[in-house]
């Protein structure tokens, strides 16, 4: 919940990917318009999976559409967390999106207690992205990200073999991209990014920035 329109347009304006890297940006709702002027790849920070209906607060990929949105995040771990978001609000969010043809990054991830216990981060992994799996299946627009919840918004970031683990084991359920999240940073992202099964990054605090953003773009622009 960072930028209204004003900082937005200013953002869009500055920013620059570099060639060769796909740049998405992921503004509140109430920004997506200023943020769509600029040219670049805008998707939601969410999507309901109704069309429409008695659903207040909520956005549909219809209407997503009509604005030029080009997809939506689904299962954020702060939605999950302070929402009630849950592994089936998630898969409908993401198998309506998909069907309207709205691209989605869907967010998988295990807590620090999960992480800690024998045998929990798989278990927990598995079964949120299976229930992804069940509903949206390897459809192209789908992008998976895995976000350890112990490393978002702590500076704890996990470590490279650990983000190449969770992203191989991700890759045995679901046949899809998948991003690393999780405090990911201008001095971090090159390591975590030239893991052989971590695709590309979702980042948090380091993209409020131009200047750090910029940095994690071209950190990737130089492994591809």
């Amino acid at each position: 919940m960072y930028k209204g329109p004003r900082e937005t347009r200013a953002f869009c304006e500055t920013f620059r990917a570099p060639d060769g890297v796909e740049a998405v940006i992921c503004p509140p709702y109430v920004s997506l318009q200023p943020a769509l002027e600029s040219g670049h790849t805008i998707f939601a920070q969410s999507v309901h999976w109704a069309a429409e209906g008695a659903f207040t607060g909520e956005i549909s990929a219809p209407m997503l559409l009509e604005l030029g949105v080009s997809g939506a995040i689904v299962g954020h771990s702060e939605r999950r967390q302070y929402f009630g978001e849950t592994d089936e609000t998630v898969a409908r969010r993401t198998a309506a999106a998909l069907e309207h043809d709205l691209r989605v990054i869907a967010c998988v991830g295990e807590s620090l207690e999960e992480r800690e216990s024998p045998g929990q981060m798989e278990l927990v992994l598995r079964v949120q992205v299976e229930a992804i799996a069940d509903a949206a299946g390897t459809d192209e627009g789908l992008v998976i990200a895995y976000e350890p919840v112990w490393a978002i918004g702590t500076g704890k970031t996990a470590t490279p073999e650990q983000a190449q683990e969770a992203h191989a084991l991700i890759k045995s359920l679901l046949d899809v991209p998948v991003l690393y999240g999780g405090s990911v940073k201008p001095d971090n992202a090159v390591e975590l990014l030239s893991q052989p099964d971590v695709d590309g990054a979702l980042v948090g605090g380091a993209s409020l920035e131009v200047e750090s953003f910029t940095a994690i773009c071209q950190a990737a622009a130089s492994l591809s």
